[in-house]
């Protein structure tokens, strides 16, 4: 049994919005906190409504949708000390649970089991220079069937974001080994641009769209 207290946002049901696991019907834990800052966050609420939460209680909400996912996100959801034993009970649980993470923190401590969804911030975002690069080292490292449980999400705002992430891209080889999901930020960067891209680079790499903005008003919160 696990015990202590998180720092909640909000705890909903939806679809998944992004990542690998787009389309599908998800539980929601989302952690209150941040300060990094970045220019395209849609989610600075989380910065300050809250409430504290102990952890079984967090659990008993998100079970009870019965989704066949569980994703711990935020803010910045690694933060908070007990986000890890939370994770690790879900795991326990037979749960299968996705972690999104602002790639600002080393995820190194996060239960293997996880299924990792590490952003890597485009410079556009205002904080490119606090990417954490032991991150990409990690997964690198890792053991082919650990790799399995990363993956790498980028932003982009601009063309100059896009040639930025494709070095990127380059320099670590990460496209031999792991999921790249590529997408806009909404708004400031057309669809239909980025695929063009895209497909004339021939890269491979996974194109998103963050789904519940088209599903739903794009300010809309719990979605």
């Amino acid at each position: 049994m696990s015990t202590g207290t998180l720092n909640i946002s909000e705890i909903f049901h939806s679809i998944q919005g992004e990542s690998s696991f787009a389309g599908w019907p998800c539980a929601f834990i989302r952690l209150a906190g941040c300060g990094h800052g970045c220019i395209s966050c849609d989610t600075s609420y989380a910065e300050s409504d809250a409430r504290i939460i102990d952890i079984e209680e967090i659990i008993r909400q998100a079970v009870a949708f019965r989704a066949p996912f569980i994703e711990v996100t935020g803010g910045e959801p690694l933060l908070q000390p007990a986000v890890y034993p939370l994770m690790e009970r879900l795991c326990d649980l037979g749960h299968t649970v996705l972690l999104e993470t602002g790639g600002f923190l080393s995820v190194a401590g996060v239960d293997p089991r996880v299924h990792k969804i590490i952003d890597i911030k485009a410079p556009s975002s205002g904080v490119c220079d606090k990417n954490n690069p032991a991150n990409i080292q990690l997964a690198l490292d890792a053991d082919p069937a650990c790799r399995q449980k990363f993956e790498f999400k980028m932003v982009l705002g601009s063309r100059s974001d896009y040639e930025w992430a494709k070095s990127l891209l380059f320099e670590h080889r990460l496209t031999d080994s792991f999921t790249i999901m590529m997408g806009v930020m909404f708004g400031k960067l057309e669809p239909q641009e980025l695929a063009g891209w895209i497909l004339n680079d021939r890269l491979s790499v996974r194109m998103q769209l963050q789904l519940h903005k088209y599903i739903w008003p794009p300010d809309m919160r719990g979605v």
